[in-house]
């Protein structure tokens, strides 16, 4: 009796191992990236997704591009990008991603939140988003920090809102790529230039 419950011990662990490897592989969150470029009234958004930091390919390219677009705000960029990204990510499962990065500050000063910043509170604080920008906002540092990559010797500057900057900083400094710009993030940036959909 006890062999037979041993055995069955042993077969019901190995299936739970097999199972749960299977839920894990399902269930993979990916991490989406975003970038707008504006044209004739128009702002393209394209978002790549992947599954990790490192990777140099992207699993899907998301493009939208929509009209109408409101007017440059100093000081309120946000006016202008968010609702390019919101409408973009109505195409995508939210459910299903892990983390957003975006083309600027999630924070800019204390108690005004970046682009970054916005769109986590617009999505309910559900998703970590992680600022990455290329020139330097006139703020508090303690609100960035300043990433040098490759050999370029001016840095990018990351920001974080519902993950801690220094885990933010290493995930953007681990990406592939040895130039300034990580691979990804330079993809995006030169598909919303693209003049096609």
């Amino acid at each position: 009796m006890y062999a037979e419950n041993k055995t069955s011990t042993t077969k019901n662990f190995f299936i739970n191992i097999i199972l749960n490897e299977k839920h894990s592989k399902k269930t993979k969150l990916m991490i989406l990236a975003f970038d707008t470029h504006y044209f004739d009234n128009k702002a393209k958004t394209i978002a790549v997704s992947f599954n990790d930091w490192q990777d140099e390919e992207p699993l899907h390219i998301y493009s939208e591009i929509i009209e109408g677009v409101a007017d440059y705000e100093p000081g309120s960029f946000y006016k202008r990008e968010l609702p390019c990204i919101v409408s973009l990510l109505q195409q995508i499962n939210i459910e299903e991603i892990d983390a957003i990065v975006i083309d600027g500050y999630t924070t800019l000063e204390e108690n005004k939140l970046g682009l970054g910043g916005h769109l986590y509170e617009k999505i309910d604080r559900k998703i970590p988003i992680i600022g990455v920008a290329k020139s330097q906002y006139q703020s508090n540092t303690s609100n960035y920090k300043a990433l040098l990559r490759g050999e370029s010797i001016r840095p990018l500057y990351i920001s974080a809102i519902g993950i801690s900057l220094e885990e933010a900083y290493i995930h953007i400094k681990m990406m592939h790529g040895n130039f300034r710009m990580p691979t990804l993030l330079q993809l995006v940036d030169t598909k919303t230039k693209e003049r096609n959909n």
